[in-house]
Parts: C-alpha cells; structure tokens; sequence
C-alpha cells in the first residue's frame, strides 16, 4: 500500500479507514518503534483528523491489540503458506511452519516484536485472544501430526509444541540481533539461514523420536 503524505487526506471509501490506519501504524511502527509509536503520529501519517484513530481503537492500548491481532494473522498466514508448499509430510510441514515464523519475524521484525514483547493482558480483547489462539492451535495440530507425538487429547502435548515453539522463536530472535551470521559476521542469505534451521530442527526432532 502507498501510504499518503502527512497532512494529506485520502479520498477513502466507507469501511477502508481502519485497515488503513492499522497499515499506517505498522509503517509508524518500523520507523519510529514503540517508545515513539502515538494516536496523533499515526493519523498524520494515515493523513486524517486526530481523533479518527481513537474512533476507531479507542485509546493506545486498543490500537496496540489491534496491531498484534494483525501480526498474528500475519504469523499464521505465513506458515500456513510455507506448509501449503510442502509434501505430505509430518516433520516437513513443521519445518515449513518454522519456515514460516522466520519469514514472518526478518521481514516484519517491528510487529514481530509487538506481538511477542507486548504482555498478554486478562483485558486484552477477545479478537488478540482469538488470534493468539489461532497461531497457536495451528503449531499444535502440526506437532500432534509427528510420529510418537501426544494427541490432541493429551496434556504432555503442550510442552512439546512450547519446545518447537521456543526453538523457532530463538532462532528468530538470535538472526534479528545478529547473532547467526555466516564468514566474517556477514548476515547469511535466505537459502543458508533455511539449511541452518532446518538441521536444527531435524537434531531436535530426532532427539524427541529417541526419548
């Protein structure tokens, strides 16, 4: 989306204003980050007036849950489209809902950050909920597809899904910081970060078929 000068008002059609300013903030987001993230920044860049922004998230916090629920689509989307590439296979389509969450975190790193370092709040709205759940039970459901894996049913099933979980978020986080480079501290490209992870994810899972 290009997004109008600041100070400028778009001709907008009924019912497009909220994606906009939602689209706007992740823009504001990138650029400014959280500390300097404000309901009057983001209507001057969307190009509206100062209140349309609390019309339509009420305050900071409504607007900051919204943000997450798009980020959490955003996550999902992305490994659901990894996995709709892959062959008919339990470990493959984990690795490619791995895949997924990179490509989710390197190139919206911002809104990766927002949805994983802002607390989930008992008031955070039921749509953050939902999308955090949805997230979630798409990770589980691959995780309960692996040979040897807890059910659906079983308690133990969630300790597996946070260790897949906790592995791709790591991974995600050490290449953000910089810490996973190639020869000389370079950054690696696409295809070498995908061979690292996917080893690292095939040691693990080799090590759960073992225990």
């Amino acid at each position: 989306m290009i997004l109008p000068p600041e100070g400028k008002k778009p001709g907008y059609h009924h019912g497009d204003l909220r994606n906009a300013l939602l689209a706007a903030g992740e823009v504001e987001l990138a650029q400014s980050g959280l500390a300097g993230f404000s309901l009057r920044k983001l209507a001057a860049r969307a190009g509206v007036s100062h209140s349309a922004p609390a019309h339509h998230f009420g305050d900071m916090a409504g607007l900051i849950d919204a943000l997450a629920v798009r980020g959490f689509d955003q996550l999902l989307d992305k490994m659901q489209t990894r996995q709709a590439t892959t062959l008919d296979d339990a470990g493959e389509r984990l690795v490619a809902s791995g895949l997924g969450y990179l490509e989710f975190a390197t190139t919206h790193p911002a809104l990766f950050r927002l949805v994983f370092g802002t607390p989930m709040r008992a008031n955070s709205s039921a749509d953050l909920h939902a999308a955090a759940a949805r997230a979630y039970d798409h990770l589980a459901a691959v995780v309960a597809s692996l040979p040897g894996a807890p059910g659906a049913d079983d308690p133990a099933l969630r300790a597996e899904v946070l260790g897949y979980w906790a592995q791709a978020h790591g991974f995600a986080e050490l290449l953000l910081s910089g810490h996973i480079c190639g020869d000389a501290g370079a950054q690696i490209d696409d295809q070498a970060r995908e061979a690292l992870f996917r080893d690292a994810f095939s040691r693990r899972r080799s090590g759960a078929a073992t225990r």
